[in-house]
C-alpha cells in the first residue's frame, strides 16, 4: 500500500493542481513584482488576482485587507506584537492555555516584557467557559487572541460568539484568531458571522499549498504596527519581496479546498468517525480527547493508558503509517502535551496520545489498515508494561499508584 499519511494537521502534500499553477512563476515568469518593466507586470497581476481570490473565499470585499506572510507563525507574531506596539496605552492580553506555540510563546514573551496575560483554562472536553471569558475582559484589555480550532484535538472554539462579546464589551479591544487548522476545512465570512474578528491568521501548508506562505487578514482600521520593516511591499505593512509562486499556490489551494468542501468534509468525517469507533472498540483503556466538544471533521486524538506515545509512533512508522503525538512544533520534547495537560488527561494516559489527522487524499483502505495495525501495536507494547495484566487485558491492581510512583 505504501506510506499512509495521517498527519495532515502537521503539514499536507502539495496538490498537483497547486504545483501546476505555481510552475510558470518558478520558471519563465520569475520577475520581481515590484520592478517597473513590462515583463514584471505579470507577476504583480498574479499577486493581485491571488489576493482577490483569497479575500473572496474569506467573505472579504476589500482584498487589500489580506497581507501575505511567510507562514502562520509570522502572521501570529505580526498580529500579536503589532497590536501591542500600536496600543501602548493598554497592557492586558487574553488567550487560552491550549494555543499553538506560535501564539502561546509570543504571549509569554510579552508577559516577560511587562504585559499582563490571562491564560484561560479549558474543561475536560477542551471547551472554554464563556462566563469565565467575559469576566476576564478588563478596562485595560488591548487584545484577545484565541485559536479557531485546536491543532492537537481539533476542538473548535465559538469565535463568532467570543468576538461579538468582546466588541459588545469594548469595541476598542482587538480580536485575533489563529485559524490555521480551520481555513479550507470550514467556511468563513469575515463580513458576516465573523465580522467582529479584526485579525485572522493562517498558513498554506495546512491546505495542500507549499510550506513558506501564510496570510493575515487585517480589518481596515485595526491598529497593528508592521512586524517586518524595510521596503514598501504589501502596502508598507510587510517588507520583503513577495513570494509570487507560493502566493499563487495558496490561492489555488484555497479554491480547491472550497470547491468541494461540503462533500469532502462529510467523507473525511465518516473516515474519522469509523476509525474512532473501531479503535475505541478494539483497544481497551483508551479515551478520545475532545470527544465531548465540537471538533474538526478530520482530527482524532486518542490516548492509550499505560503506553508511551513515542513507542506507538515508532511502531506505526515501521508499518508505513505517519501520525503524531501533537504539535509538530514541539516534537522531540519529552514533556507531555500542554494541551492534554490543560484537558486534565490522566497521568496514566497523557504520555500515550496519538493524533491521526486526515485529508481529502486519505482512503477507506488506509483507514482499514490503521484499524488493523494500531490495536496490535498497543497490545504488544502493553505486554512489556509492568502495569498491565496480559491475561486479563486490563491494568494490574494498584497499577495507577505504581505508575505514578515511577514518574
Amino acid at each position: 500500500m505504501g506510506i499512509i499519511y495521517a498527519d495532515n494537521n502537521a503539514t499536507t502534500g502539495i496538490a498537483p493542481e497547486v504545483y501546476e499553477a505555481m510552475t510558470p512563476f518558478l520558471t519563465e515568469n520569475y520577475f520581481n513584482p515590484s520592478s517597473m518593466y513590462e515583463p514584471a507586470r505579470g507577476a504583480a497581476a498574479a499577486i493581485a488576482q491571488a489576493r482577490q481570490e483569497i479575500a473572496g473565499h474569506l467573505g472579504v470585499t476589500d482584498a487589500k485587507q489580506i497581507l501575505f506572510t511567510s507562514c502562520a507563525t509570522e502572521s501570529n507574531n505580526t498580529a500579536i506584537v503589532g497590536t501591542a506596539k500600536a496600543n501602548t496605552n493598554r497592557s492586558h492580553i487574553i488567550t487560552t492555555s491550549v494555543e499553538h506555540p506560535a501564539v502561546l510563546e509570543v504571549c509569554k514573551d510579552l508577559q516577560r516584557s511587562g504585559y499582563d496575560v490571562t491564560f484561560l483554562p479549558v474543561n475536560g472536553d477542551g471547551n472554554l467557559d464563556i462566563r469565565q471569558f467575559v469576566r476576564a475582559v478588563r478596562p485595560d484589555t488591548l487584545l484577545v487572541t484565541i485559536m479557531h480550532a485546536n491543532n492537537e484535538t481539533g476542538v473548535i472554539f465559538p469565535i463568532e460568539q467570543l468576538s461579538r462579546l468582546t466588541k459588545e464589551t469594548d469595541p476598542s479591544i482587538v480580536f485575533h484568531t489563529d485559524a490555521t487548522q480551520s481555513v479550507g476545512k470550514m467556511p468563513f465570512n469575515l463580513e458576516g458571522e465573523y465580522r467582529h474578528v479584526d485579525l485572522l491568521s493562517f498558513s498554506g501548508h495546512k491546505l495542500h499549498a507549499p510550506k513558506g506562505i501564510g496570510a493575515l487578514f487585517i480589518r481596515r482600521g485595526t491598529p497593528c504596527r508592521p512586524f517586518m520593516i524595510g521596503g514598501h511591499q504589501e502596502g508598507g505593512r510587510r517588507a520583503g519581496t513577495e513570494n509570487v509562486p507560493y502566493i499563487v499556490g495558496l490561492a489555488r489551494a484555497m479554491t480547491l479546498a472550497m470547491e468541494n468542501r461540503e462533500k469532502e468534509e462529510a467523507r473525511i468525517r465518516r473516515l474519522r468517525d469509523r476509525l474512532e469507533k473501531a479503535l475505541e472498540k478494539k483497544v481497551p483503556c483508551v479515551q478520545v480527547n475532545g470527544k465531548g466538544a465540537t471538533r474538526l471533521p478530520n482530527t482524532l486524538n486518542i490516548s492509550c493508558h499505560y503506553v508511551e506515545g513515542e513507542g506507538m509512533l515508532y511502531q506505526l512508522s515501521a508499518h508505513g503509517i505517519c501520525a503524531s503525538s501533537g504539535s509538530a512544533c514541539t516534537s522531540g520534547s519529552l514533556e507531555p502535551s500542554h494541551v492534554l495537560r490543560a484537558l486534565n488527561v490522566p497521568f496514566t494516559a497523557v504520555h500515550g496520545s496519538v493524533r491521526f489527522s486526515l485529508s481529502r487524499y486519505n482512503t477507506e483502505e488506509e483507514i482499514d489498515r490503521i484499524i488493523e495495525v494500531f490495536p496490535q501495536i498497543v497490545a504488544n507494547l502493553r505486554k512489556l508494561s509492568p502495569y498491565w495484566d496480559n491475561k486479563k487485558n486490563t491494568p494490574r491492581p494498584n497499577a495507577e499508584n505504581l505508575f505514578h510512583q515511577s514518574r
